[in-house]
């Protein structure tokens, strides 16, 4: 089985989500859409592949908006793609932005949050055997407008967590997060948006220190859930 996991930035890799999908028998292929030396100037410009070739595809985070005009140029093309592939069935599972992506492709939109979610963040959820109430991590500015026909499964005081629509299942809060890759974002502008917004990135990088193997453990339990229930649908 071939999964196609879409790494849009340089400092967001997927770690655990890797993992487990490489555990579960999947051949895993990274594309990076925006090379580190274009961090700055991300209006790249991308040939993605032909979704019909994947049996999983899987878009990850990003700084940047669905909505950013500064990043249409590959924005627009990879709406196009995650909608045929969902068209013809191909599973998709979207995490933060690219579940944002997701509600955008199949007819949703996003928007502003009211406010931004940063941290740690229980879920209500509405089948916890699918999406268990956290702690998930959260950093997000935006939230997505439900598709039609989408079955929302979890939600937060500010914005909708996870949702499913046929083989597609998309996910607000952060699954892959480690102890590493928080570290990059801080590095790359994270530390000064969380104080701006009045987290506490050390205390934030403290729980995670201590809890980084029980959410790992929490992600490969959701992973499970959804390529056994959602992906197979």
């Amino acid at each position: 089985m071939r999964a196609l996991l879409i790494q849009h930035d340089h400092v967001s890799p997927a770690g655990p989500v890797t993992d487990r999908l490489a555990a579960r028998g999947y051949d895993v292929e990274e594309l990076t859409v925006v090379p580190a030396d274009r961090h700055r100037t991300p209006d790249v410009r991308v040939e993605y592949p032909d979704p019909l070739d994947w049996d999983l595809i899987v878009p990850m985070g990003a700084p940047w908006s669905v909505n950013d005009p500064g990043v249409a140029s590959w924005v627009v093309p990879e709406l196009a793609m995650l909608a045929k592939a969902h068209a013809a069935g191909v599973p998709l599972l979207g995490v933060c932005f690219g579940g944002q992506a997701l509600a955008a492709a199949l007819g949703g939109r996003v928007e502003r949050a009211p406010r931004p979610e940063m941290g740690w963040v229980d879920v209500e959820t509405d089948d916890p055997s699918l999406v268990g109430p956290g702690p998930w991590f959260q950093f997000h500015y935006d939230r997505w407008v439900l598709p039609p026909g989408a079955v929302e499964i979890a939600r937060s005081e500010v914005c909708s967590q996870a949702f499913v629509l046929g083989r597609t299942m998309a996910l607000q809060f952060h699954p892959e997060i480690t102890v590493a890759e928080f570290d990059l974002w801080l590095a790359y502008g994270g530390d000064a948006e969380m104080r701006a917004a009045g987290a506490d990135p050390a205390a934030i990088m403290a729980d995670l220190r201590r809890t980084e193997a029980a959410s790992i453990a929490r992600t490969s339990t959701l992973l499970d859930a959804y390529l056994t229930r959602v992906a197979t649908a």
